[in-house]
């Protein structure tokens, strides 16, 4: 027995990253529950930057252009759309230039003769530009004015320069005048500040009033508290256009098993650009498409967007992809561009594909790069690297580093290496650690060693747990026990569980039983051809015996070759009389000595009728001993017979 191992959606001119925590300007003009211009953590969606631009831009005639734009110091306008040096981006930045001044102007003006409703404008302008200390007394005077919206975005601009508990006073102010935005911010304060309770009731209440910024962080609250209702305030979000609401949401059908519900919103998610949305998506889409390549086609699409929209991960998988429709190259630039940006499951792809092709150098070179990573198959597939080269003590250091790190199959071909120097104590340790971390082959090699020491009980506990996870070897020892123990039905069942996992031995032994019974004969059939394909030299001699009986002679020939090549002193004997039948008597003679020398009773004993046809008695002499020696009983009777006749002929 052999062991087994290796040796948020928000409106307004406000920019807005998924990663940013700061929340932004509320327009004094909003209304109650439109859309808030914040920006907080994985809540917002991307948008184009706010001011004026080519889309909202008025466009002059060109001989309007200096009297739109007027002269400067003196100097004349830019040039004109058609002359030399005109410049299209420069004009437009300019003339948004000057338009956004002349509105600040004319909210300065009435800002400063006491308007309440400019200054909170002024005041939202200049902090959306970032000049918080010109914007504050501005927003402060809307604020005590009453104005809901200049007491939040006051909030905000305290809130940027680290006045946290005035900021919420504020927030507060503006919340309990309804503002949603205020309350959805003072909600995520308190939340960061461990108040969960009156986080929820600010959060409930931005929420309810149509925010969906405030309706994802409810839902994420409650998700974090294991709250049921996490899903519907997912869904809200969601269904008003916040992306990352969308994303959550299909994570948590898919959790529950609703895989059909889950690929609708990541969907969305995706189709918002949401890079990891993208890459769950191309991950449903390649499990269910059974290889069919209209959905293969369409994950390695998404893949392909989340990749470019910055996520290793899926241009890690479509890597994969590629690699399984034949496309090394491919493969290996989108793995190098995800190895670059840190994916160490990439990394060893990489190095993997450069190990099958013999780049040794270059294989261990992305192996470190892996382990750089933080990925310990790194330190493993070094190991590997190292065994396959004769570098054993340097193979022992990269699985015992791999193993400490917890890496279960490190573990189990550390414990390999140690028992195989004769450390029986020091393996079991590492194969327990790796049956318990789930290794497979670690349960049943830890099997053959409670068997080694004649420990039954425990050598079955550990094939069972083996076989449990389709370990074939595992299920064919569990197989021979039932059968030596007289339980035919649990021997049948575990014959084929072997054969199922991929045990030649296991398929050879269920096509014997199959064959034995007399009525299942294509079964039987299928499960030698199984094991004959695997390479299972009397599986092989089966189907040679199968095809000679129905006159199938050429395919007798192959199976018996292909077996006889492999060290089948059977199979060599089988194609000699073969051979023979097809007056190949000289190729025939050759594999009847093959299957002599290797120990095959008849086949000596033919060799020794064959030298007695030629008049060689004493080397028939030397071939009946050998098969006197040989066997079986039948054939040692006979060989005796023989050599009797022939010591009366030689004596005569």
């Amino acid at each position: 027995m052999r062991l087994i191992g290796r040796n948020g959606t928000g409106a307004g001119p406000a920019a807005t990253t998924e990663a940013d925590t700061e929340t932004w300007a509320e327009s004094p003009e909003r209304r109650p529950g439109a859309l808030p211009a914040q920006r907080t953590s994985g809540l917002a969606e991307r948008r184009p930057a706010g001011g004026y631009g080519p889309d909202s831009l008025v466009h002059v005639p060109a001989g309007g252009l200096a009297a739109a734009l007027g002269a400067s110091d003196g100097q004349s306008g830019p040039d004109v759309e058609g002359d030399p040096g005109f410049d299209s981006a420069s004009f437009e930045t300019a003339l948004a230039a000057r338009e956004q001044a002349a509105l600040e102007a004319r909210h300065r003006r009435a800002a400063d003769d006491g308007d309440p409703d400019a200054a909170a404008r002024l005041g939202t302008l200049l902090l959306r530009r970032g000049d918080l200390a010109d914007a504050e007394p501005y927003l402060r005077a809307a604020a005590a004015a009453g104005l809901r919206a200049a007491a939040n975005n006051l909030g905000v601009l305290l809130h940027q320069r680290g006045h946290r508990a005035e900021a919420a006073q504020w927030w507060r102010q503006a919340a309990v005048a309804g503002s949603a935005p205020a309350a959805h911010a003072l909600g995520l304060q308190l939340r960061d500040q461990g108040e969960e309770e009156a986080a929820e009731y600010w959060l409930h209440f931005a929420a309810d009033h149509g925010h969906p910024l405030g309706a994802y962080a409810l839902g994420d609250l409650m998700e974090h508290r294991r709250d049921v209702r996490a899903e519907r305030w997912f869904k809200v979000s969601a269904d008003a256009g916040h992306r990352e609401g969308a994303y959550r949401l299909a994570r948590m059908r898919e959790a529950a098993g609703d895989k059909e519900t889950a690929e609708a919103w990541y969907r969305i998610a995706a189709a918002r650009s949401h890079a990891r949305a993208a890459l769950r998506l191309g991950v449903l889409l390649e499990d269910r498409s059974g290889g069919e390549a209209p959905l293969l086609d369409e994950a390695a699409r998404w893949y392909r967007q989340s990749a470019q929209n910055g996520e290793p991960r899926a241009a890690c998988a479509l890597g994969y992809l590629l690699r399984d429709s034949g496309d090394l190259g491919a493969a290996a630039e989108w793995w190098q561009e995800a190895a670059e940006a840190g994916d160490g499951n990439a990394a060893n792809a990489l190095g993997a594909l450069h190990a099958s092709r013999g780049a040794a150098a270059e294989a261990e070179r992305w192996y470190r790069s892996a382990l750089e990573a933080g990925d310990h198959n790194g330190a493993f597939n070094l190991g590997l690297l190292c065994a396959g080269a004769g570098r054993d003590q340097q193979a022992e250091q990269w699985y015992r580093r791999a193993a400490y790190a917890g890496h279960r199959e490190a573990c189990n071909a550390l414990a390999v290496v140690l028992l195989q120097r004769g450390d029986e104590s020091g393996a079991e340790p590492w194969f327990s650690r790796a049956a318990e971390a789930g290794s497979v082959d670690g349960a049943f090699n830890l099997g053959v060693l409670h068997a080694g020491r004649g420990e039954q009980r425990q050598a079955q506990e550990w094939y069972a747990r083996a076989a449990a996870e389709g370990h074939g070897e595992a299920a064919l020892q569990l197989a021979v026990v039932q059968e030596q123990r007289g339980n035919a039905a649990g021997a049948l069942e575990r014959y084929r569980q072997a054969a199922a996992g991929g045990s030649a031995e296991g398929a050879f032994r269920l096509a014997s039983v199959l064959d034995r019974r007399g009525d299942a004969d294509a079964e039987a059939e299928h499960w030698y051809a199984s094991a004959a394909d695997a390479g299972h030299r009397r599986a092989q001699v089966r189907m040679g015996v199968r095809a000679a009986e129905r006159g199938a002679l050429e395919i007798a020939e192959s199976w018996y070759r292909r077996a006889a090549e492999a060290g089948s002193r059977s199979a060599a004997f089988n194609l000699g009389l073969l051979l023979a039948r097809q007056d190949s008597e000289a190729e025939a003679m050759l594999w009847y000595t093959r299957a002599a020398d290797a120990g095959h009773g008849r086949a000596a004993l033919r060799l020794a009728l064959l030298a007695l046809r030629r008049g060689e008695p004493v080397q028939a002499e030397g071939w009946c001993r050998r098969a006197a020696d040989y066997g079986p009983a039948e054939v040692a009777e006979r060989a005796g017979r023989l050599l009797g006749a022939l010591h009366a002929e030689l004596s005569a």
